[in-house]
């Protein structure tokens, strides 16, 4: 029983995600989720105890997809800078085939849901998280001398995130990678270079 909820709250989170990227929180009602999901409405204050809540861990659960991707990305390459490379580019595959709608969920959201304190914090918790994970990964190259080390790691995680959430945006208003290209070119390849 345990086992069938838990996958009944993947699959509201997983909609929940792909109904958010396309439409917006406001502009997402909880019939829409529900249908995509297959789950009466009756059942969703069994999972989430509102739209709000449920909105939260939307945020949580998209963020913990996109820190898995990296994890796999770093574990697979030669070096954590080439880890960085691919996780930017399996993010842009991701991008294209959707047709640049959608995005980022997180950058998405920031400025949608700045009036609620629950998902300004699960957003910026995931933002936190994220950076610290690419902190990681750039202090790594910092020791293989593969990043220069006169600027802390922290920063420049906290930069390429900036960076490419901004690109994210322009992107899709232009239906084009080059501009989270150009950040991923111009940070990683250029300015944090040794």
């Amino acid at each position: 029983m345990i086992r069938m909820k838990e996958r009944v709250r993947e699959r509201l989170l997983d909609e929940g995600v792909a109904a958010f990227l396309e439409y917006g929180f406001h502009g997402t009602g909880l019939k829409r989720v529900l249908d995509r999901a297959g789950i009466p409405k009756g059942s969703f204050y069994n999972y989430f105890g509102s739209k709000e809540e449920f909105g939260a861990a939307t945020i949580r659960h998209f963020a913990e997809g996109v820190r898995h991707l990296l994890a796999r990305e770093l574990a697979r390459a030669p070096d954590p800078l080439s880890g960085l490379r691919g996780f930017f580019g399996a993010m842009m595959e991701q991008f294209e085939e959707s047709g640049y709608v959608g995005g980022c969920l997180l950058g998405n959201l920031g400025g949608e849901l700045e009036g609620s304190a629950v998902c300004r914090d699960a957003l910026a918790g995931s933002i936190q998280g994220l950076c610290g994970e690419i902190r990681d990964a750039l202090s790594d190259a910092q020791e293989q001398g593969l990043v220069r080390r006169d600027i802390d790691a922290e920063e420049l995680a906290c930069l390429l995130v900036e960076t490419w959430e901004g690109g994210v945006i322009r992107m899709k208003i232009e239906r084009s990678l080059e501009p989270v290209r150009r950040c991923q070119r111009r940070l990683l390849d250029d300015y944090f270079r040794p």
